[in-house]
């Protein structure tokens, strides 16, 4: 018992003692540290790496279920991101089904009139891609120069269009350049119609850039968002050609916006529409003889 005593009251002493100098043994291992680390770089180098690569083992297996609970989260957030997406394809490829349904309703009706009436639908000719090069605008004219190249062979009067729809007709044609005169042209007249209603009319340019709407039956019911189209009548222009929508109605005026976007038109085509013969001319020929 006497022993147990005298040890424990030496332990105890002796830690009195590291309690008193812990400051300075600290300062002391420290100041070694330092001074090794002045004096032998290598071998702390090698401390280093050594600790770098036991601790790194352990430091990637702690992270495994961070890791592992992200890809987790990530996987679950796409899925809900899929079936999201999933949904909205399948309600658009519902109503793609119903359009294209409608679409072909309309075709074999519009096939079932065309044959009714014995109409032929005139066939393009002579498809000319022209580069535009220059824009001519002034207080008379609103027009553009095209580049057909040597061997086109543009002829007066052919339509010029665009991916969306209408730009004009040629005016002037050269060897290599040939002169676009714009629906918005001041000199430019268009029979069109409204597409729903049937309601024909002239588009007439102002060289502004939504052109009038003039000459429609009084009381005639157009709106706002109204598309208009060509009406095919004095035969210069087909039927059916995409020309833009009504912007403007008020008492005074009808403006209408053009599709194609003449102010940045870079690529167009000529194209060339076999003429439908003039029942005028038939009643004629037919009287003659």
């Amino acid at each position: 018992m006497k022993r147990r005593r005298v040890l424990f009251v030496q332990l105890s002493h002796i830690r009195l003692l590291i309690k008193k100098f812990a400051l300075v043994i600290l300062f002391v291992v420290a100041f070694v540290m330092m001074l090794l680390n002045k004096t032998d770089t290598v071998l702390v180098d090698r401390t280093s790496s050594v600790a770098t690569d036991v601790v790194s083992p352990v430091v990637d297996f702690l992270n495994l279920p961070a890791k592992g609970i992200s890809f987790i989260y990530d996987y679950l957030k796409d899925l809900r991101l899929a079936r999201r997406e999933n949904k909205l394809l399948r309600a658009e490829n519902r109503k793609l089904r119903l359009i294209s349904e409608r679409a072909r309703s309309l075709e074999i009706e519009n096939r079932l009139l065309a044959q009714l009436l014995n109409y032929k639908r005139p066939d393009e000719e002579n498809l000319i891609t022209a580069r535009v090069i220059a824009e001519e605008g002034d207080a008379f004219s609103h027009s553009l120069i095209a580049y057909t190249g040597k061997g086109a062979r543009p002829q007066k009067g052919q339509v010029v269009l665009t991916e969306r729809g209408l730009v004009g007709r040629l005016d002037k044609v050269g060897h290599i350049y040939s002169k676009i005169l714009l629906i918005t042209d001041i000199n430019s007249r268009i029979p069109v119609m409204i597409e729903k209603t049937r309601v024909r009319g002239i588009l007439a340019g102002d060289n502004t850039l939504q052109p009038k709407l003039v000459f429609t039956p009084l009381f005639s019911e157009i709106k706002e968002g109204d598309r208009i189209v060509t009406s095919g009548v004095a035969g210069v222009f087909p039927s059916g050609l995409p020309v833009g929508v009504v912007s403007k109605v008020s008492q005074r005026e009808i403006r209408v916006l053009p599709y194609a976007d003449l102010d940045r038109v870079e690529y167009v085509k000529i194209v060339s529409y076999a003429q439908e013969e003039n029942p005028a001319q038939v009643e004629t020929e037919g009287g003659d003889e």
